[in-house]
């Protein structure tokens, strides 16, 4: 289970729990003893003894909550053909349904567990159901590693080779300034000429034909091509490498990946259990 893959939201859902479950070793019901009255022999009831209210409302939430974690640490995961994300937020959606109409059909005052109890519920649900949708909630819960400076997709240090921005000779060409380069300055002594008189010029690549040297620059980033990780700024599907449209997982933001393999515009990339899918949308990706 990758913890670095939750998010805000389930940080606010594992607050809300743990509130929950401390409500629940507090009084479901309020009393006020009456003058001259003993009332040492009274206590005060919890939710551990009515289990029909701490199995229903209670412990229903924290199994939800848990749910949700478990299911965002380890996407994929299905009950019965539904993901365990999805259960836990039933569970929550149930735990607040219960907690709401207990606390109006109580006879007597409120206590501190059954009102404590209820605002947790709330914001169980509340973050449950809005974590997915509100962007600040689907911020990462904690920033990944980074083993060292992070770099643009593909990019290499500034003028190196191959690199996008740097002046590369053409295929088959030699350094500026070198003989028979475009930009050598011709006619110096000692120096011969590109061309003799009578000895026609290079011959010009027909228009729409691509050179030979624009197909082996086209060719090597794919045979140069080496493993590295990479960490996506939002969270993007992964498809399988047989082309079915349907995703295998999710990438989650804060996470690193290893890409294994170039595949056109997308990368193969690999996820902590092993499986391998293609992720087609690389950008803003950062490489560790």
């Amino acid at each position: 289970m990758n913890i670095r893959s939750l998010t805000r939201g389930d940080g606010v859902v594992i607050g809300a729990a743990v509130v929950l479950f401390i409500a629940s070793f507090l009084g479901l019901t309020s009393f006020d003893c009456p003058t001259g009255v003993d009332c040492s022999g009274f206590e005060k009831s919890n939710a551990w003894d009515s289990l029909g209210l701490l199995m229903s409302m209670f412990l229903s939430g924290v199994i939800g909550a848990a749910l949700i974690v478990v299911g965002r640490g380890m996407p994929g995961r299905k009950v019965a053909g539904i993901d365990l994300g999805q259960f836990g937020v039933a569970f929550c959606i149930f735990a607040l349904w219960t907690a709401f109409w207990t606390i109006v059909d109580m006879d007597a005052d409120a206590g501190a567990g059954m009102i404590l109890g209820l605002l947790a519920t709330i914001v169980l649900a509340g973050a449950a159901v809005a974590a997915p949708l509100v962007p600040a909630l689907r911020a990462p819960l904690m920033g990944a590693p980074r083993p060292q400076q992070p770099q643009p997709y593909g990019g290499q240090p500034q003028g190196g080779y191959g690199y996008p921005g740097a002046q590369q000779p053409p295929y088959g060409g030699q350094p500026e300034g070198g003989y028979g380069y475009p930009g050598a300055q011709a006619g110096q002594p000692g120096q011969p000429q590109s061309s003799q008189a009578g000895q026609p010029g290079p011959q010009a690549q027909p228009q729409g034909q691509p050179s030979q040297g624009g197909q082996a620059q086209q060719s090597a980033p794919a045979a140069d091509f080496s493993p590295f990780w990479f960490a996506v700024p939002v969270a993007r599907p992964l498809y399988a490498e047989d082309g079915s449209p349907s995703p295998i997982a999710e990438l989650a933001p804060g996470t690193w990946y290893l890409a294994v393999e170039q595949r056109g515009q997308g990368l193969v990339a690999q996820t902590q259990d092993g499986r391998r899918g293609v992720l087609q949308d690389t950008t803003g990706i950062q490489r560790g």
